[in-house]
C-alpha cells in the first residue's frame, strides 16, 4: 500500500487511545491518530497530515461503533473543546489512562515493568470542577456567547449552558453573570478585531465549603457598569463570597496576574481537604491560586501521597513545588515536621497563613527557587526523611531534578499531572540512584484525557 497523503480516506478499525484522547488506528504499519473514535470503531477518516511512518486525521463517519464507544452526553459535543472522551465509556477511558502512563514511562523513561496501578476512577463523572474559565465573545449573529472555544478555534466561542463539568453552582454564576451582561447591553471580545468589552468569567468554589468567588475579566473601560454586578449577583448566586474585577488591555487571553480590584466581598475563598477522617485543613485560597480543580478527589488523592511518602508520624516530609502549602499541611499531622518551599512569595505568604489559621506548628514555608533555597540554607533545614514534589506540567527542571538528589531523602513521592514529563524526570531519578516502586494513577479529570499519578520512589 502507497503511503497515504493529506486529503486520502482511508476505513480503519481503531485500535487503542493515544494520549490527548485521539483513537490510534494502523494502515500497514502507518499510524493514524484520529479525534473523536474509540476503540473498536470502524470508522472513515480523511488525513489531515502526513508523515513518515503516522498521519492526522479528521473523523468522517463511524461505520461501525466499537464496545468502547457511547452516546455523549453533552449537547455540545464535539465542537466545544472542553471535554474530548465523552464518547468513549468511562471504564475503557480509565484503562487507557493507566497504559498511557505505562508507555510514557518505558517510551520516554525508558523504564520498562514499572509496577503501574490500575487507575482510580474518580468520584463524581460530571459536575466535579471547582474552576471555571469562560470565554466571551460576539456570536455570528452578534449577541454574547460565553462558554469555550470551538476545538481548533481561537476566534469562535461555543456558547454553553449547561456546561456538565461544572457543579450546579459554578452554572448558576455563569449564567448570572451573562444576565448582567445582557441587560447593559456589553458584548464580548472579539479576538480578531481587538473590540468589545467582556473577556472572561472565572468562577471558583469551595465546593466542601459553598464558598464561590467570581472575577469578571474586561478590557478596558467603564467601572461603573462593572459595580452593578453587585446588585444583582449575591442574591442569586448560592455561597458568593466576593466579586473581583480584572483588565485585560493586552492580546493574550489571560486571567491571572491582571491589575483588579474587589467590587464586592473580598478576593479570597476557602475550600477544605481531609487525608485523615475528622481532621479537615481549611486554606485560603486568593482568586489567582492554585489548587486542584476536583475538590472531592484532591483528599483522595493526598490519601495515595500519604501511602507513597509511609509516614508514621516520626517523619521530616519536605513539600517542594508547594503553592499554597495544601499537601504539606494535609500530610502535616501524620509528620514530624514540614519544610515548605515555594517560588511565588504572596503563595508561600498563603501557606503560613493557612498553617496558622489551622493550628498547625510543625510548618515552616520558604520562598524561592528550590534549587537555590534548599544550597542557602543547606545545614540549617533538618534533613528530609520524605520529599514531595508536585510540579507543574512542565515537570522539574534538570537543576531542580540535580538538587533533589543531592538532598537525598530516603522515600521522593511524585505528583504527577503529565506523563510525558514525569516519565523524563523519572528516569533521571533512577539513574541518580532511586527506584521506582510504584505508580497510583487516580482520575481527577473525568471526560478529559487528562490523568494524575502519584509515584513512590525509594532510595537504593
Amino acid at each position: 500500500m502507497e503511503r497515504p497523503k493529506r486529503g486520502d480516506e482511508l476505513e480503519l478499525t481503531v485500535d487503542d487511545l493515544a494520549f490527548g484522547g485521539r483513537g490510534v488506528a494502523r494502515a500497514n504499519g502507518f499510524v493514524v491518530f484520529t479525534p473523536d473514535t474509540a476503540p473498536g470503531d470502524t470508522a472513515r477518516v480523511r488525513i489531515r497530515k502526513a508523515r513518515r511512518r503516522w498521519g492526522e486525521a479528521d473523523l468522517v463517519e463511524v461505520m461501525s461503533p466499537g464496545p468502547g464507544r457511547i452516546t455523549p452526553p453533552c449537547a455540545f459535543v464535539p465542537d466545544c473543546g472542553g471535554c474530548r472522551l465523552q464518547h468513549v465509556d468511562y471504564d475503557v477511558a480509565l484503562d487507557a489512562k493507566r497504559r498511557q502512563v505505562a508507555e510514557h514511562l518505558s517510551r520516554i523513561g525508558g523504564l520498562d515493568g514499572v509496577d503501574v496501578r490500575p487507575a482510580d476512577p474518580a468520584l463524581e463523572r460530571f459536575g466535579y470542577r471547582n474552576k471555571m474559565e469562560y470565554s466571551a465573545a460576539p456570536g455570528p449573529d452578534g449577541q454574547l456567547h460565553l462558554g469555550f472555544h470551538r476545538r481548533g478555534r481561537w476566534d469562535e466561542v461555543i456558547d454553553i449552558d449547561p456546561c456538565m463539568l461544572a457543579t450546579p453552582t459554578g452554572n448558576v454564576a455563569r449564567e448570572a453573570v451573562r444576565q448582567w451582561a445582557v441587560a447593559q447591553g456589553l458584548t464580548g471580545f472579539d479576538q480578531r478585531e481587538h473590540t468589545g468589552f467582556l473577556r472572561h468569567v472565572v468562577v471558583r468554589e469551595g465546593v466542601l465549603t459553598g464558598q464561590v468567588l467570581v472575577t469578571i475579566v474586561t478590557a478596558p473601560g467603564p467601572d461603573e457598569v462593572v459595580d452593578l454586578l453587585a446588585d444583582g449577583l449575591p442574591s442569586q448566586v448560592p455561597g458568593l463570597v466576593g466579586i473581583v474585577h480584572a483588565v485585560n488591555d493586552g492580546m493574550s487571553e489571560v486571567t491571572a496576574g491582571l491589575p483588579s480590584r474587589v467590587v464586592w466581598g473580598r478576593d479570597w475563598f476557602e475550600e477544605m481537604v481531609e487525608v485523615e477522617p475528622g481532621r479537615p485543613v481549611t486554606l485560603r485560597l486568593s482568586a489567582g491560586s492554585f489548587f486542584q480543580t476536583n475538590s472531592r478527589m484532591t483528599g483522595h488523592l493526598y490519601r495515595r501521597a500519604a501511602e507513597a511518602a509511609g509516614l508514621t508520624g516520626g517523619e521530616v516530609l519536605y513539600d517542594l513545588f508547594s503553592g499554597v502549602g495544601s499537601i504539606g499541611m494535609a500530610l502535616g499531622s501524620l509528620s514530624k515536621h514540614v519544610v515548605a518551599i515555594e517560588l511565588v512569595p504572596e503563595a508561600v505568604e498563603d501557606s503560613r497563613g493557612n498553617a496558622e489559621r489551622n493550628g498547625i506548628t510543625n510548618h515552616t514555608a520558604l520562598a524561592g527557587d528550590v534549587r537555590v533555597v534548599l544550597r542557602e540554607n543547606r545545614g540549617q533545614l533538618p534533613e528530609p526523611d520524605v520529599a514531595i514534589v508536585d510540579p507543574p506540567r512542565a515537570g522539574l527542571s534538570g537543576g531542580a531534578c540535580r538538587r533533589i538528589l543531592e538532598l537525598a531523602p530516603k522515600t521522593l513521592v511524585y505528583v504527577s499531572c503529565q506523563p510525558a514529563t514525569f516519565a523524563d524526570n523519572a528516569r533521571r531519578f533512577v539513574d541518580g540512584g532511586y527506584r521506582l516502586e510504584w505508580v497510583q494513577p487516580v482520575d481527577m479529570f473525568p471526560q478529559t484525557p487528562h490523568i494524575e499519578a502519584v509515584a513512590r520512589f525509594t532510595r537504593a
